[in-house]
């Protein structure tokens, strides 16, 4: 009985050292950090999400899933309620998504912000604060796969009539047309060649052309320049004009005087022919008297 007694006792006692061991292994293990709870709103479905699945900052491990429940006040919504540390910079712009881990399929909250609105987002137990939730790249792929497999649908009838007997042969005459094309391409080149040939003799008659063109404008430069220097044959030519005007300016004024002795003398030769003209006897008796005018001698007035 005693044995008994005493197996029991340490029965009792192994119990009680093992629960002390286990209340002082979750009591080290506690969760020491002070969080801060949030809410997200969502409508979309939350697949493989449960609660104490991770909260994670841009790839940071920064809180954990407290509960999901339904929001009594919206039907259909869904509320995620999160508890995250006190230092990560949850501001207004902030937003969730839904992650998932490689193959398994264990979804996280994946917070980020794009920063439009950089005001710290304040939350409390008594008024907890919504962040807004986006959907996830496979939400996204969700809600516009019916869109993909119908513009793939549309995509293989246009193969399909593209395929079409018709075509292939206006493609086959297609892809004739251009090996013709190609072939005269190929024949270019040889038609091309005796030109080409011809290139550096021309090149070269051109480059000749250019030193003589080159040669031509110094010398005319040159010629430019002699003609146009001081004591040079424009400036002589200059000189001679001037002279030569200085002459026929002296000349005129010379001549002047000789030119109307001519004009007289030849006045006086006119009237000589004149009277002879009218008196052919006066060249062997000589001129008659002139008739006396009046007031000069044997002046008679004629009788009325």
């Amino acid at each position: 009985m005693e044995n008994k007694a005493h197996a029991l006792i340490a029965g009792f006692f192994t119990l009680a050292l093992l629960t002390a061991v286990i209340l002082v292994g979750l009591w080290f293990n506690r969760d020491r950090v002070e969080r801060v709870p949030y809410q997200l709103a969502t409508k979309l479905s939350v697949p493989g999400l449960n609660p104490q699945a991770a909260v994670r900052y841009r790839g940071l491990d920064v809180g954990r899933v407290d509960e999901i429940t339904f929001d009594p006040k919206v039907p259909g919504q869904i509320l995620i309620h999160i508890s995250v540390d006190r230092e990560t910079p949850v501001t207004k712009s902030t937003y969730g998504t839904l992650g998932y881990q490689g193959v398994t399929g264990i979804a996280y909250v994946q917070l980020d912000d794009d920063g439009s609105n950089p005001v710290k987002l304040s939350s409390s137990e008594d008024q907890v604060a919504r962040i807004e939730m986006r959907p996830s790249l496979l939400d996204n792929l969700e809600s516009k796969g019916l869109a993909i497999l119908t513009q793939t649908e549309e995509l293989t009838k246009r193969f399909n009539t593209l395929l079409d007997p018709a075509n292939q042969k206006a493609m086959l005459d297609a892809f004739d047309n251009v090996s013709k094309a190609a072939t005269e391409l190929e024949s270019i080149p040889k038609q091309l060649k005796p030109t080409l040939d011809r290139l550096p003799k021309v090149t070269a008659e051109a480059q000749l052309t250019l030193q003589s063109i080159t040669k031509l404008s110094k010398d005319v430069n040159a010629l430019t320049t002699q003609l146009q220097a001081s004591n040079g044959p424009i400036e002589k030519m200059s000189d001679a004009a001037d002279r030569v005007g200085y002459a026929a300016d002296r000349i005129e004024l010379e001549m002047a005087p000789l030119a109307n002795d001519v004009k007289s003398s030849l006045r006086t030769f006119d009237r000589t022919l004149e009277r002879i003209n009218e008196r052919p006897q006066s060249l062997l008796f000589g001129s008659r008297d002139a008739v006396p005018g009046p007031g000069e001698p044997g002046f008679t007035a004629p009788v009325k």
